[in-house]
């Protein structure tokens, strides 16, 4: 069994798989303040509640947009599952020809994205993540890796009218029946919701438009994907768990290297 971790703003996502199957995943929230062994005793009891064995895992994978946690949890790995981690960064194997002006400026996940997205949906398309940001990914029918957006994530502008607007609650991201809400919380629904899926197929009609294609292909993926991709036209395929596929893959491809 192989352990993959993906280390987000706020949450950290972790999957097993054996014989390239995932058999679990979990989600947990991303602590700054947690110590390697704090992590090892949320994830053995994960573990245990799944009866997954520790000592069968072969290996970990991980990536990171959080700087501070990954020596953090690559002390974990040592300690509690006796595995010395692979971090996508410099050095790894993608498979990706990334045309970016820098490409140690490309996040981890949105890394992994990629591959996995060329390798199960092949060219031309855009991932679209939705997370802390939403990022925009995009790969032509060659397989490279383009460039794409980032904008605040669902989540960070729930937040902001919360917190810059005096008379506005703090509300749940849920969707309302109407897009006219006739109170204040439907309302801010609304406008979240279906305002943020009109932003994702702008962006995407943009994209498809500068990439000269009318076969690009949008898979959507994040913990919010499931609640806004039905209000989204452009939206072709929903996979919540892709950056673990892909994290998978690029342990496949630096298996020699552990």
């Amino acid at each position: 069994m192989i352990l993959v971790i993906d280390i987000g703003n706020t949450n950290i996502v972790l999957g097993i798989y054996q014989d390239r199957q995932l058999l679990h995943h979990f989600r947990i929230s991303t602590s700054r303040q947690s110590t390697s062994d704090e992590y090892g005793v949320m994830i053995y009891n994960l573990f245990r509640m799944w009866n997954v064995d520790a000592e069968k895992i072969e290996g970990v994978m991980i990536s990171s947009v959080v700087p501070p946690i990954v020596g953090v949890i690559d002390q974990m790995c040592r300690t509690y599952l006796q595995q010395t981690p692979l971090i996508v960064g410099p050095g790894i194997k993608t498979g990706l020809n990334l045309r970016y002006e820098n490409p140690r400026e490309v996040g981890a996940d949105r890394i992994a994205n990629a591959v996995a997205a060329v390798e199960l949906y092949g060219g031309p398309l855009v991932v679209v993540d939705f997370g802390t940001a939403t990022t925009f990914d995009c790969i032509d029918h060659q397989g490279n890796y383009l460039g794409g957006a980032i904008v605040p994530g669902i989540g960070i502008s729930t937040e902001a009218l919360y917190q810059r607007a005096s008379k506005l609650p703090r509300i749940e991201l849920e969707k309302p029946k109407k897009v006219i809400g006739r109170n204040t919380i439907h309302a801010m629904q609304s406008g979240i919701i279906y305002g943020y899926a009109g932003q994702v197929d702008g962006i995407v009609k943009r994209i498809r438009n500068e990439m000269e294609t009318d076969t690009l292909q949008v898979i959507a993926t994040g913990g919010l994907a499931p609640l806004i991709c039905a209000e989204i036209e452009s939206a072709h395929e929903v996979n919540p768990l892709l950056t673990l596929e892909g994290l998978r893959l690029i342990y496949e491809r630096n298996r020699i290297l552990k």
